[in-house]
């Protein structure tokens, strides 16, 4: 994994943010989808005047519902499109700071900050650890930090697994397409495979089948924008890494961390 590939990572997420802004996700849907992400953070714990950062912001949509719970919230990206995104997101809000920067130079002060996360960022360095850990240096003793890492599906079935390997194999080959052709192959799988799959299950959860482990059943009540973003998302990125419930706590662990929660819904680890 050379720095080479890192920097095309983050050329690749800035051009997925300025044609996905987000801009388009209805209240309802973004408040769905924050609580996949935020259900278990207790927001009664957290100062209101709190200074809390953004690790990785992208478009600033979970950064739109934060900034409105903290007193102060720092947007930090490596990408110049993304912050670009971020600041039109949240050009409505008078308490947020946006910097470029990578987890090698985070703009802030060591035991500053009262809560910090970083949301589908880290499994796209190389050094992950690393990034953990200079993620942790920049709160106080006892602050609260949000961390969404791909996980490595220790949870599902054989089968489940073998249908996401098949699926890899289209990755590494999109990802490494030109920008216009991986949009463009990325939204035939949204159109093709995540609409109607995930439309499915929820036809099958209307006659009371489970359908916790129906591939990209965590869809069904989803947009189709957020299909086509999250197929980009999967699809286009040429660095992927996932990791188990294990390694991640050992991860946590060696950053200082502790009290470590996990949640047991989509999107898990």
């Amino acid at each position: 994994m050379s720095i080479d590939i890192e920097r095309e990572v983050i050329k690749d997420f800035g051009n997925e943010w300025e044609r996905f802004k987000q801009d388009e996700l209805t209240k309802e849907q973004l408040d769905y989808q924050f609580n996949w992400y935020f259900n278990i953070i207790d927001w009664e714990k957290i100062p209101k005047d709190a200074k809390c950062f953004d690790m990785g912001c992208g478009s600033g949509r979970w950064a739109k519902k934060v900034a409105k719970k903290v007193g102060e919230l720092t947007c930090i990206d490596a990408s110049d499109k993304a912050l670009e995104s971020a600041k039109y997101n949240l050009k409505d809000l008078d308490n947020c700071k946006f910097y470029k920067a990578s987890f090698e130079n985070i703009p802030l002060e060591d035991n500053s900050m009262d809560f910090g996360y970083s949301l589908g960022v880290l499994h796209h360095i190389k050094h992950t650890e690393k990034g953990i850990k200079e993620c942790v240096n920049k709160l106080k003793t006892g602050a609260p930090f949000l961390i969404y890492l791909y996980y490595s599906l220790d949870n599902k079935p054989f089968w489940y697994k073998l249908i996401w390997k098949f699926s890899n194999i289209f990755r590494y080959i999109i990802s490494n397409s030109p920008f216009k052709l991986k949009t463009f192959l990325s939204d035939i799988i949204a159109t093709f495979l995540y609409y109607p799959l995930a439309k499915f299950s929820l036809f099958l959860e209307g006659l009371g089948i489970n359908v916790k482990n129906f591939p990209l059943s965590a869809y069904r009540r989803t947009s189709f924008y957020s299909m086509r973003t999250d197929s980009l998302d999967r699809f286009g990125t040429k660095l992927e890494k996932r990791f188990s419930r294990g390694e991640i706590t050992k991860m946590l662990l060696d950053a200082n961390l502790e009290d470590i929660v996990f949640s047991d819904s989509h999107p898990y680890w």
